[in-house]
């Protein structure tokens, strides 16, 4: 098997992805700076500096010592480091004892460690997608235009 392939990934899927095969794990290193945006079907662990915004399908690991100034989205966001822009965890956020968050924090589920901080607001209402069946009912209901 090549390590580089010239062939592209169709339908924007990794030939992994396609076998049904578990995605990679993607290592910014210590001592490492990217300057852009960072995109993963897989884990993402930040050790080093992301300036810009990370996305990962499963998970994104920001170490003790690791900085990101952008907004993250992923279904699970562990924060051990500093992260500078808004937090979008679809399914659980973690701020460990130490860590910083400078932003906004969406999500279904939160912990915050001792010694944790965050600075700005958190969101833990269900997604647009997620109402119960009576919130549904009761939104259309009200939408309805009266006949008479």
């Amino acid at each position: 098997m090549a390590i580089f392939s010239s062939r592209p990934a169709q339908g924007g899927r990794s030939e992994s992805a396609r076998r049904g095969e578990p995605a990679g794990l993607t290592i910014i290193a210590a001592g490492t700076t990217i300057v852009g945006d960072v995109g993963s079907e897989g884990v993402v662990k930040v050790e080093g500096t992301v300036q810009g915004t990370v996305r990962a399908a499963t998970q994104l690991l920001v170490a003790p010592g690791a900085l990101i100034r952008g907004d993250v989205f992923a279904p699970e966001i562990v924060a051990g480091g500093e992260i500078h822009g808004s937090v979008h965890a679809d399914e659980r956020a973690e701020i460990q004892a130490g860590a910083i968050v400078e932003g906004d924090i969406q999500t279904q589920r939160l912990h915050i460690a001792e010694g944790g901080r965050v600075n700005g607001q958190i969101s833990m209402e269900p997604n647009s997608g997620e109402r119960s069946q009576g919130e549904r009912e009761s939104v259309s209901a009200g939408s309805q235009s009266n006949p008479s």
